[in-house]
């Protein structure tokens, strides 16, 4: 009777590749920022008394299973579209490294798994976000990419959804100030995205898709836009510290930050080049967690 020989370094090397084809089917680096920044959202708003550990790992465990998720659908919905991108062709789906039926499965059984903790460790408010986020990320902003630039605008809500999910898990409510760590998250990501739609323009052309205001051009119009959205960011950084949620020292950090990003925006004005489009994109990478941990360190 002839018995198959697998080494232990050949399993072990299976085991790492289909890993890592998960991973990157569920954007494990993004859900991983976006798990962080709800992560900010719970330790800002919570009341530093009674520190409740199993709501805030509920949280993280049942955040990053919803944004794998998220990610993981909306990898199915645009697998034929990722084909034609140099920037996603490699993607697991595109290569075949996973079939569409196991992805759907997988997706599934996390989406499941992510709300059924979020609804036993947390609080019905917070599923409820989580929820809201999933559907408007997969359903309505995925296919809008390519309607138009509102696309940004609807694709802003869910990507600002962690913080204030985190506030929830803590608080059980949606307070002034878990709107404000909101709109500073919603207000960023329209430089972020556009800088990367600027830089990604001709991948994102050969899919269809439609992400840049000013009819989609790259021009001074867009890159006064993405000046404008960007200046937001310093009145908006501020209010932290103004409503007493923070105290000076992050205000500061927040405004030095925004003044910084803003003045790479200038750049693009001047020239419109891609360069300078991709030191917005990296700014923007380096705003948001800076500004973040600078208020978690400066919590009063």
């Amino acid at each position: 009777m002839r018995t198959l020989n697998i080494s232990n370094d050949t399993l072990l090397d299976f085991i790492s590749f289909r890993l890592k084809a998960y991973a990157d089917l569920v954007k494990l680096r993004l859900s991983a920022l976006v798990t962080f920044s709800a992560g900010f959202g719970f330790i800002l708003g919570d009341s530093g008394v009674n520190f409740s550990w199993v709501n805030f790992i509920g949280l993280i465990i049942g955040g990053l299973l919803i944004s794998g998720a998220s990610g993981a659908a909306n990898e199915i919905w645009e697998k034929d579209f990722d084909k034609l991108m140099k920037r996603t062709q490699n993607r697991p789906l595109p290569l075949n490294l996973i079939s569409l039926k196991e992805a759907y499965w997988f997706t599934t059984l996390i989406a499941i798994a992510g709300v059924g903790i979020l609804w036993t460790l947390t609080n019905p408010l917070t599923t409820a976000l989580g929820v809201l986020s999933m559907i408007l990320y997969v359903f309505v902003y995925t296919p809008l990419k390519r309607v138009g630039p509102i696309a940004v605008f609807v694709g802003a809500i869910p990507g600002a959804m962690p913080p204030l999910l985190g506030w929830t898990a803590a608080t059980g409510m949606i307070s002034h100030e878990a709107l404000i760590i909101f709109g500073i998250q919603f207000i960023w990501q329209f430089p972020h995205f556009w800088a990367i739609a600027w830089v990604g323009d001709d991948d994102y052309k050969r899919a269809g898709f439609k992400l840049l205001p000013s009819g989609g051009k790259k021009d001074l119009n867009t890159a006064i836009q993405i000046m404008i959205y960007t200046l937001f960011l310093l009145p908006l950084g501020l209010l932290p510290t103004y409503f007493g949620l923070t105290g000076i020292n992050s205000g500061i950090v927040a405004t030095l930050c925004g003044v910084l990003f803003l003045a790479q925006t200038f750049s693009l004005m001047r020239d419109c080049s891609r360069k300078s489009a991709l030191r917005i994109m990296f700014g923007s990478f380096l705003y948001l967690p800076i500004v973040q941990i600078a208020y978690l360190l400066d919590k009063v």
